[in-house]
């Protein structure tokens, strides 16, 4: 990662909130901005040019998810929901107009901060198309570019919906991809409410990823809101190491 600090912008209205996350990010070597309010904390984004940002959603001044559409309509940047609101309409909103991740109000400060370091690997790891990218977790190997996939060397034959799902799962390394998002792009909008679908090609995903364990450690569920693919991407510009790699 980068040798400057990385600069968390915090927008929240609760001074104590504010408060018990600056002194957690702080101690971790952030730069923290702090933001009571909406309208602050996008004249904030705008100045500080943060490297990721913590919203709520209860604002005094606007809606927190109308602060996402505004962030997301000018910046890329990483944007963690915060928020004690916890039903799963306002999760898959805040997901499907560009929140990377959602947690809810009361939350673990260690499980917030390991959420912020992957954002911010991901965010700081060579960019380029999904194509370009390799994907690996311990002896599994995933190359878009080959539309291949390999298991401790051997290689795992998907259908085309399985293959479809990893890749868009892989796009969005990290993150929660909605089931919504899932089932319009690999089945079409016609489709958007058959979850049925989608959860038979995750359990025959885990099962030949090898991650069909309980603890479901690489592609894990979040309940009623979708997937997350718990991957990183390398480069994959090295012909002799794709090739020994991928048989």
């Amino acid at each position: 990662m980068s040798t400057e600090p990385q600069r968390i912008l915090v927008i929240d209205d609760e001074p104590q909130i504010r408060r018990f996350l600056r002194i957690s990010l702080v101690s971790q070597g952030f730069v923290v901005y702090e933001a009571a309010s909406g309208h602050e904390g996008l004249e904030l984004a705008l100045k500080e040019i943060p490297s990721l940002v913590l919203l709520d959603l209860g604002l005094p001044d606007m809606d927190g998810q109308s602060v996402l559409d505004r962030l997301r309509a000018r910046s890329q940047v990483p944007i963690v929901v915060v928020s004690v609101r916890g039903q799963e309409a306002e999760k898959v909103r805040a997901l499907d107009h560009g929140a990377n991740d959602y947690m809810t109000k009361p939350f673990g400060i260690r499980e917030l901060l390991a959420r912020i370091r992957a954002l911010l690997r991901l965010r700081e790891a060579p960019q380029g198309s999904p194509e370009d990218q390799r994907y690996r977790n311990n002896g599994l190997v995933i190359d878009p570019s080959e539309r291949r996939v390999c298991r401790d060397g051997m290689p795992v034959h998907l259908t085309p919906k399985e293959y479809a799902v990893l890749e868009r799962l892989c796009r969005h390394s990290g993150r929660v991809v909605t089931q919504t998002q899932l089932l319009r792009e690999v089945w079409g909008p016609s489709h958007a409410e058959d979850t049925h679908y989608l959860r038979i090609v995750i359990s025959k995903l885990r099962q030949k990823l090898g991650d069909d364990s309980g603890a479901q450690s690489l592609l894990q569920t979040e309940a009623g809101i979708g997937y997350r693919l718990m991957i990183e991407p390398e480069n994959a510009d090295d012909p002799a190491e794709k090739k020994e790699n991928l048989p």
